[in-house]
């Protein structure tokens, strides 16, 4: 029996990927909090939990070292950008710093065991920032324009020197992915969930920022599915997981509307400049090519279903 441990095993990805790790005959453990936060998912009661914080090493490297895992998954750290802006030295130590920690205590464990253990590592579309070059891809250049960018671009290059090191560690350069399980922190959830308030007469108005930026949208357990793939794949590498197209805000916004069945939503939705970030990266939109032929990997939701999925989830939690 093969081993995980995943950190992060609470979010949306990590709820996924440890219902699918199980149900393929793995061990998982997973990383926790002390704390749970509110948005945070059930965890399955099959995964062996290990408390700990990201900013905590000598825990971090107990842990590695006690569970001595076959694959370690790293989705943990600060996952929102506009938190990032809020709390920069925080995202630098919780996503940047801890990954490498976990790198190197991957890496120690394989030297003492003499067992090949491999590392995925969430990286992140926002790593490549404002690019020039569109669709970005494992070779577009790393310039972030955020702190959450800036963090997981170091620990995006901090996986490509442990890999030239030795260890089978490998990068999902990750595009924005959700599902019903996406926190309402989040713009995409915000809007289906205000988007169900109001078809449900609960509210009126829905606020949001900037409906311009263009985002490549996909459905997350998909891009769960790409991480196995990588923890499975002959070779360690970097890939980019994405669809390939990619849409306006607004376009989000009015699909989450007609779902819920109104098509005149624009009466409803109000600009808030306070939701404006500093720095924003116009368009992101990601060629998964390379992942598509060495991995055999594709999309199987499009965005208007992706997004109705999310409406419907929303709607129904409302009328129950």
């Amino acid at each position: 029996m093969r081993t995980a441990l995943v950190t992060g095993v609470s979010g949306q990805d990590g709820s996924y990927l440890s219902e699918s790790l199980l149900a393929a005959g793995w061990a998982v453990h997973g990383l926790v909090r002390a704390a749970s936060a509110a948005h945070e998912q059930p965890i399955d009661p099959r995964v062996i939990t290990h408390t700990g914080d990201l900013a905590d090493e000598a825990r971090l490297r107990a842990v590695v070292a006690d569970v001595a895992p076959d694959v370690i998954f790293n989705l943990a750290g600060v996952s929102s950008v506009a938190q990032s802006w809020q709390q920069p030295v925080l995202t630098a130590e919780l996503t940047g710093v801890a990954a490498v920690t976990l790198l190197d205590a991957a890496w120690q464990l394989q030297e003492a065991s003499g067992t090949p253990v491999r590392f995925v590592q969430a990286s992140s579309a926002e790593i490549f920032g404002a690019a020039s070059q569109l669709p970005q891809n494992e070779d577009t250049p790393i310039r972030p324009v955020s702190p959450y960018g800036a963090a997981k671009a170091f620990a995006h290059h901090a996986v490509g020197v442990y890999r030239a090191r030795g260890l089978g560690a490998s990068a999902a350069v990750l595009y924005n992915h959700e599902s019903p399980r996406r926190p309402e922190t989040f713009v995409t959830r915000k809007i289906t969930r205000g988007a169900a308030l109001i078809a449900a007469g609960q509210s009126d108005t829905l606020m949001l920022g900037n409906l311009d930026a263009r985002r490549d949208w996909g459905w997350a357990p998909d891009y769960v599915d790409a991480l196995i793939r990588m923890a499975e794949a002959p070779e360690a590498d970097d890939f980019v997981i994405a669809t390939g197209r990619a849409h306006t805000v607004r376009e989000f916004v009015a699909a989450a509307f007609r779902a819920v069945g109104i098509e005149d939503w624009q009466r409803h939705v109000g600009l808030d400049p306070r939701f404006a970030r500093p720095s924003d990266a116009p368009e992101m939109c990601g060629d998964a090519s390379k992942a598509r032929e060495l991995l055999g990997w594709q999309p199987s939701v499009e965005f208007d279903e992706l997004v109705a999925r999310m409406a419907a989830h929303d709607l129904a939690a409302l009328r129950q």
